[in-house]
């Protein structure tokens, strides 16, 4: 008997719940539909201006989109070959080491002949965009260009200054890829 009670009730409850849902809805389509205040004309020009804006917002969300991407794009292409010019970075520091020891050679055919092998190879990577960071002896040191490797007593006039570089720095574009490895003066 409770359980039939009880579902009665249940069935009451839910169809009141659906009538309230159902007279809620006419209502708010009904204001929408007749807004006493406009015209049927004002009304369409109405949604007409809401749709239009909402057109113009999109199709400027769609450029900036198209223009973010395109920029990204071009930083992905500018810095694709980063690894390999990386990887080729130790190779431009053996030639740089060896047309030192060999220039002390008088065999003047070895020296020209890694000389162009060494050339070719330095304008083929500036081709690609590679370009050296330029720190030389007697430079002031800024940390955001170079780094410091040691210190080592220097004289007034060398202190915070490079006094040796170590090894040479390179950037793509406009980002530096390897730092430069200095020496300062303490």
């Amino acid at each position: 008997m409770f359980k039939k009670i009880f579902r009665n009730m249940s069935q009451e409850s839910t169809e009141n719940i659906e009538k309230d849902q159902l007279q809620g809805e006419n209502v708010s389509e009904n204001q929408e539909i007749t807004n006493p205040e406009l015209t049927a004309e004002e009304q369409l020009q109405e949604d007409l201006a809401k749709e239009k804006d909402k057109f113009l917002r999109l199709f400027a969300e769609f450029e900036n989109f198209k223009k973010r991407t395109a920029k990204e794009r071009i930083e992905l292409f500018k810095t694709a070959g980063q690894e390999v010019l990386q990887a080729m970075l130790p190779v431009m520091d053996d030639f740089d080491r060896a047309l030192a020891q060999i220039s002390k050679s008088e065999d003047e055919a070895l020296v020209k002949g890694v000389e162009l092998i060494y050339d070719k190879l330095k304008s083929t990577l500036t081709a690609k965009g590679l370009e050296e960071v330029t720190v030389k002896a007697g430079d002031e040191f800024n940390a955001d260009f170079a780094e410091a490797i040691t210190q080592i007593p220097a004289g007034d006039d060398m202190k915070g200054k490079v006094v040796d570089v170590v090894e040479k720095g390179y950037k793509l574009g406009d980002k530096i890829i390897r730092f430069p490895k200095v020496v300062i003066g303490a």
